[in-house]
């Protein structure tokens, strides 16, 4: 099967990688993740309606009873079917951890063994509260860490995509650092056929030693091998731009090297507050106290008094058929208070608290250690991405020499000027400086990129560097 060719330029590259890259695919799946937890975590402050019930109930055996006339319990025949159903709509409050629900209920009971009819019990409407008392309130804490974690998730997103963007620059010239080698082993094959023809005829005719036509037979063996090894190098690092971009064995990629560079030099101080904005790790730091001190709270909260205040209030009624059990409802009221108070617990819930504590203390100076590395490790990339600029245009100059000082030396080898090792030397320095400036550029373009994924800033267009989360979403 024929082979598409497909040629790139690396602005191509870099989109075909943002839109199509398995890596892409990966941080699109993390996000939405991520946007599900968040919505979960939003469903428990919203109204939930739930029915619930059970049908049948069935119970056939003994049941102990007390009897007054002979002051004991007995046991007698129980031979009992019910059916239960129940409405209810409940809402969390966050701030105090209170949950309260409007429920209504009807159960239908019959008891087999007395033959007596059908029993409907009712109860409409009642408002049921429960109150913790000093108990760790989850859903407060989950308020102050959710929200963050769900920033952090988008930029965590954009970040990640920055690296794909990284990977896509290491992809493209690799690739095409392949072909230029493929480039110049061919040519340099070439070379050294026709000088290796034309020594042979100097050595006949007397003009060159035998260990110069040995040295230039050596140099067209040494083209031969390199050639093949080209050869072999440029298809193994077109597999994997190839895979990188999501695509077949069907496809060939020939690549178009970038031309041009962005005049651009970037200002410490604002990469740094551009940085402490939307930098991910930075969150991540936040996040990370934040669990801390939440841990601190529950541990705090397990060492003294827990309480839970539950009180209901409602109307309630039963009858032998429906109608009636919703007529004339009796007052139904439940208050109760249940607690745990530790006595004695050979200080285990003051150790998990220190243990808590000592944690957060550890998180926050983690924190801020991060910190300071992160800024250092940022002045240091915002040099080094300054400098790139001025390392493209020498290493761009320094290949146009050397090309054109091969040139000249190969002239006057061919009129027999200079030795043979003079050539050599010229030929390698032309194809050292071929590679240099190839991997000046990827350099630029590594650390432009490594600069936009600190800071999520598009500092060619001056803007943020955004997305549609929504259509992430589809």
């Amino acid at each position: 099967m024929a082979q598409e060719v497909k040629k790139l330029t690396f602005d191509e590259v870099i989109k075909l990688a943002e839109e199509q890259s398995p890596n892409a695919l990966i941080a699109k799946h993390r996000f939405r993740a991520s946007y599900w937890e968040y919505r979960s975590y939003q469903a428990q402050y919203l109204p939930s309606l739930t029915l619930s019930g059970s049908t049948p109930d069935f119970s056939n055996g003994l049941t102990k009873v007390y009897d007054s006339g002979t002051d004991q319990y007995i046991y007698t025949p129980k031979n009992t079917i019910s059916t239960m159903g129940t409405l209810s709509l409940s809402q969390n409050i966050g701030l105090t951890g209170t949950v309260i629900s409007l429920s209504s209920d009807l159960t239908l009971y019959k008891d087999i063994a007395l033959k007596l009819p059908i029993n409907y019990i009712s109860d409409p409407a009642y408002i049921h509260i429960t109150q913790p008392i000093r108990q760790f309130n989850t859903l407060k804490w989950q308020k102050k860490i959710e929200p963050v974690k769900y920033n952090a998730a988008k930029k965590t997103y954009l970040s990640n995509i920055e690296g794909v963007h990284m990977s896509a620059v290491m992809n493209f010239f690799s690739l095409a650092l392949a072909q230029i080698n493929k480039q110049i082993a061919e040519m340099n094959y070439s070379n050294a056929d026709t000088l290796f023809r034309i020594a042979k005829g100097r050595y006949q005719l007397g003009t060159i030693a035998e260990d110069e036509l040995l040295q230039m037979q050596l140099s067209w063996l040494n083209a031969e091998t390199s050639r093949k090894q080209a050869d072999m190098n440029l298809r193994d690092r077109e597999i994997r731009l190839r895979s990188f971009l999501g695509y077949n064995e069907n496809v060939r990629i020939e690549l178009i090297l970038p031309n041009e560079i962005p005049d651009l030099q970037v200002d410490m101080k604002e990469v740094l507050d551009l940085a402490l904005q939307n930098n991910p790790d930075i969150l991540n730091q936040q996040i990370n106290v934040l669990n801390a001190q939440s841990n601190e709270a529950q541990a705090k909260a397990s060492k003294g008094l827990n309480a839970s205040l539950s009180a209901s209030l409602g109307y309630s009624q039963q009858a032998e058929n429906v109608n009636a059990a919703y007529n004339n409802l009796s007052n139904s009221q439940l208050v109760s208070m249940h607690f745990v108070l530790p006595i004695l617990d050979w200080g285990l819930a003051k150790g998990r608290y220190q243990m808590a504590k000592s944690s957060l203390e550890l998180a926050q100076v983690q924190a801020k250690q991060a910190l300071v590395d992160f800024q250092q490790n940022l002045f240091l990339d915002v040099e080094q991405f300054n400098l790139q600029k001025n390392q493209v245009e020498i290493a761009a100059k320094s290949d146009t020499v050397a090309m054109k000082r091969y040139e000249v030396t190969k002239q006057r080898f061919l009129i027999g000027k200079i030795a043979v090792l003079d050539l050599n030397d010229a030929d390698s320095r032309k194809d050292e400086n071929k590679r240099a400036y190839v991997q000046s550029l990827q350099d630029y373009w590594s650390y432009f990129f490594n600069i936009r994924s600190l800071t999520l800033f598009d500092f060619i267009n001056r803007k943020p560097i955004e997305t549609d989360y929504e259509k992430l979403l589809r």
